[in-house]
């Protein structure tokens, strides 16, 4: 398998570019040649839900989209990373039937978090429960009646489909070090989603408790540190978390970069991104769209509350169509506070209205930005909101989950814009500037914005300009003469 690399990174699940991964890999060949020298496939294990997060077993890639020799195919051409949830597991794995099946004689019981027994007093006060970080109105928890008849409490921070886990039980602990490991056989780079629900404490939020976080990511580091694998934690939340985990030395996610891209596009301003572009830590993976949103809780203090209602408003009215087929918008409770907008549900392309100038500028400069990009499936294509998607299923997320068929592919790889964006993105993957150092200009307020690497004889500028969406792009070539990208 390739080990990771400083070159741009596809996100992608198994069946949406193509209907498997023989697809994928194919279609990859065909149009992307260059384009990307990583690969995230989201999970792609068997599963009962929430679009494969909710795990049944990580022994076997799920049959409908292929085996481990497909993926270990790809991991030929690229470096490769996978999920692991180190947080919960599906309801309908073996470790939890098993619980059900023989209650307290399973030896997978304290494998999950029992309600009652997670309280001192077997069930939370009004202010356990006003500080609780959670992302439902109600408990997080689910009754279950196992086959003794005894009915349980068991935690559940997310969908029905998916229980909680305890990290600090030997069960627990050897669910982790198999599972881990085998993925570690096959991908050079893991995700922790959820990891930061994976701490909790009573009379704490739950969510990344200090000291007990770092307790738990040494927990579920073992089994990688024996493989040489390296982790990188999935973190929704303000920014100086994603600043504590990279004090550590840990990869990052800069989950900050597109509300604060979306910010200045919208206003013309770039003072607030450039900011952010030099206090933001460089060993990091960069984003503009995921499977999920686009982050609002991540700028809090990067931006002010009146820039984020700007921004979240001007998205709101560009997805007002979709809002009749939306049960509830994505939301967070935390301690001491009202219920809090977590997320936007838009394509990252439609929440700049479709303006292919701002739309490339804003890849460009991601691609400038400290860190390795990550281009979500849907950005590649620069995909427009799928209203009709989300009529067939409600999550919020679905506008922005289309399932492309090849045709589809070949039709949109066929637009300029995205023909000049992977151009840059082939210029990025291959340009040595962008293994040196970093230059951000000084914010003058006047819209522009200045990103220069350069890595001894190498060097490469981005000249950006909000107020009009126009940008050039300089390097050095190997003889020392500079020319226009």
């Amino acid at each position: 398998m390739k080990k990771i690399e400083n070159k741009i990174m596809l996100i992608t699940y198994a069946d949406s570019m193509g209907k498997d991964l023989k697809e994928l890999n194919q279609i990859l060949d065909e149009h992307f040649k260059g384009v990307i020298g990583g690969l995230h496939v989201l999970p792609f294990f068997p599963s009962s839900g929430d679009r494969g997060f909710a795990v049944i077993n990580y022994d076997i890639v799920d049959p409908a989209f292929g085996t481990w020799d497909d993926i270990d195919q790809l991991a030929e051409k690229y470096y490769m990373m996978a999920d692991f949830m180190l947080n919960h597991v599906s309801i309908r794995c073996d470790e939890f039937k098993d619980y059900m099946k023989n209650g307290d004689d399973s030896p997978y019981r304290d494998m999950f978090i029992h309600w009652d027994e997670f309280w001192p007093s077997g069930e939370p006060t009004e202010e356990d429960m006003d500080k609780l970080y959670r992302r439902k109105a109600v408990g997080p928890y689910i009754e279950f009646t196992r086959e003794d008849g005894q009915k349980v409490k068991l935690w559940n921070t997310f969908f029905e489909e998916q229980i909680d886990i305890n990290p600090y039980t030997k069960p627990t602990q050897d669910y982790y070090k198999r599972n881990l490991g085998r993925i570690s056989d096959h991908v050079p780079l893991i995700r922790f989603d959820a990891f930061a629900y994976a701490s909790k404490r009573p009379g704490s939020s739950c969510f990344f408790v200090e000291p007990e976080i770092w307790e738990v990511l040494d927990i579920g580091m073992q089994p990688l540190k024996e493989k040489g694998t390296e982790m990188l934690p999935e973190i929704h939340e303000n920014y100086k978390i994603q600043l504590k985990m990279a004090d550590k030395g840990y990869w990052v996610y800069d989950f900050a970069l597109p509300m604060l891209l979306l910010h200045g596009l919208k206003s013309g301003r770039t003072d607030r991104l450039i900011h952010w572009l030099n206090i933001c830590p460089r060993k990091q993976f960069t984003t503009l769209d995921t499977h999920d949103g686009i982050g609002v809780v991540d700028v809090v203090d990067l931006l002010t509350d009146d820039e984020i209602d700007f921004v979240r408003e001007d998205v709101d009215d560009i997805t007002k169509e979709a809002q009749q087929y939306i049960k509830l918008p994505s939301m967070i409770k935390t301690s001491g506070k009202k219920a809090q907008r977590y997320q936007l549900g838009c394509t990252y392309y439609s929440a700049l209205r479709c303006d292919d100038d701002a739309y490339l500028l804003s890849r460009i400069v991601q691609f400038y930005a400290p860190g390795i990009p990550q281009v979500y499936y849907v950005g590649l294509l620069a995909g427009e909101n799928d209203i009709e998607n989300l009529k067939q299923n409600n999550d919020p997320r679905n506008i922005n989950r289309h399932t492309y068929t090849p045709d589809e592919i070949a039709e949109a790889v066929k637009k300029p814009m995205l023909k000049r964006m992977y151009d840059i993105m082939r210029f990025r993957n291959e340009y040595p500037a962008f293994d040196g150092d970093i230059t951000v200009g000084e914010n003058h307020n006047d819209g522009k914005l200045l990103i220069s690497w350069q890595n001894g004889s190498y060097k490469t500028t981005l000249y950006a300009d909000f107020t009009t969406k126009k940008y050039t792009i300089t390097y050095l070539d190997e003889h020392g003469k500079e020319c226009t990208l």
